[in-house]
C-alpha cells in the first residue's frame, strides 16, 4: 500500500473516531465542557502512555521540536474546548462541519506561519469555504445559536494551526506517540485547575460516556497524526470530511437531529471547495 493510501485509511478511521467522540460528549449531558475535555484527554494520555511503553521507544522530544510541541498542544487544546462547547449546543453535524474548516486553516496558516506558497486557487477555496461556514453559523442577532457557532468555528481555527504543527513535527522526525502524549498531558494540566475548583458530580452513565469519548479521541488523535505523517494535508484532507457523514448518521439515530436547509447548503459549499482543492492539487502529479 502506498504512503498516500495509508494516509487516506488513517484519516477515515480518524474521522469516524472523532464523530463517535462527539456523540459520546453529547451523551455525557450537562457536564461542563472543560470537565469533559479533561477526562477525554486523561484517557487519551494513558492510551498513548501504554503504547509508548509497549513499543519500547520511550518519550522523547527531539532537539528544536519543543516549541512546535507546545504550539500544537496549545492550539489543539483550544480547538477541543471550542469543539466540545459547540457539540453541546449545536446539531452534531453542524459542530463537526465547523470543526472541519480546519483543513482550510491548515493551508492558510501554513502560508502565514510557515511561509509556504499560497496559490490563488487555494485562496479562493478558503474564502468560498468561509462563506459556506456562514450558512451554518447564520450570523443574525435573532439566531440563538450564533455564539456556539462562532465558538465552533474558532475550534476549527485552533485545529488548523495544531495540524499545521503536526505536519512540521512529522517532517522533523518527531514520533507520533510522543506528540499525542505531550498534547494530552498538556491539556489535562491546563484544565485541571478548573476541575479542582468547579467539579461537577457525574453519574455512572456520564462517566462511561466520557470514557468512550476518551477512547474514541485517542483513536482519532493517533489516526490524524499517522495520516499527516504519511501524506501532506493537500492530498488527503478531503477524506477527513467523511466525519460529517458519520456525525449526521449518529446525530439522527442517537438524538433525532436533522440539519436545516441553510446548514445543508453550507455543507455542500464547503465539501465542494474541499473536492475542488483535492483535484486541483492532484493535477501537477497527473501531468508528471
Amino acid at each position: 500500500m502506498s504512503s498516500r493510501n495509508k494516509g487516506i485509511c488513517f484519516i477515515i478511521l480518524s474521522a469516524f473516531s472523532f464523530a463517535l467522540m462527539g456523540a459520546c460528549v453529547r451523551l455525557a449531558g450537562d457536564v461542563p465542557s472543560i470537565q469533559k475535555s479533561f477526562f477525554r484527554n486523561l484517557v487519551a494520555f494513558f492510551v498513548a502512555l501504554i503504547m509508548i511503553v509497549r513499543s519500547g521507544d520511550g518519550f522523547e522530544i527531539k532537539k528544536g521540536n519543543l516549541g512546535y510541541m507546545v504550539l500544537r498542544a496549545t492550539f489543539g487544546t483550544m480547538g477541543i474546548l471550542c469543539n466540545f462547547y459547540a457539540v453541546d449546543h449545536l446539531v452534531l453535524s453542524d459542530a463537526s462541519m465547523l470543526n472541519k474548516m480546519s483543513p482550510f486553516f491548515v493551508i492558510l496558516f501554513s502560508f502565514l506561519l510557515l511561509k509556504e506558497k499560497l496559490k490563488p486557487a487555494q485562496a479562493i477555496a478558503i474564502f468560498v469555504a468561509f462563506i459556506g461556514s456562514l450558512f451554518i453559523i447564520k450570523p443574525t442577532f435573532t439566531n440563538m445559536e450564533l455564539f456556539p457557532s462562532v465558538i465552533g468555528l474558532c475550534g476549527g481555527i485552533g485545529a488548523g494551526i495544531a495540524y499545521a504543527m503536526v505536519r512540521i513535527l512529522g517532517q522533523r522526525g518527531q514520533k507520533g506517540s510522543s506528540v499525542v502524549l505531550f498534547f494530552s498531558g498538556f491539556s489535562c494540566i491546563v484544565t485541571l485547575p478548573y476541575l479542582l475548583l468547579n467539579y461537577h458530580p457525574m453519574t455512572g452513565t456520564q462517566m462511561l460516556a466520557l470514557l468512550g469519548a476518551g477512547l474514541a479521541a485517542a483513536g482519532g488523535q493517533f489516526g490524524i497524526t499517522a495520516a499527516y505523517y504519511h501524506a501532506p494535508a493537500k492530498e488527503i484532507s478531503i477524506y477527513d470530511y467523511s466525519q460529517i457523514i458519520f456525525s449526521t448518521i449518529l446525530g439522527f439515530f442517537l438524538f433525532g437531529q436533522v440539519p436545516d436547509k441553510y446548514s445543508v447548503l453550507g455543507y455542500v459549499i464547503i465539501l465542494a471547495m474541499a473536492a475542488w482543492m483535492f483535484f486541483y492539487n492532484k493535477r501537477p502529479e497527473e501531468k508528471e
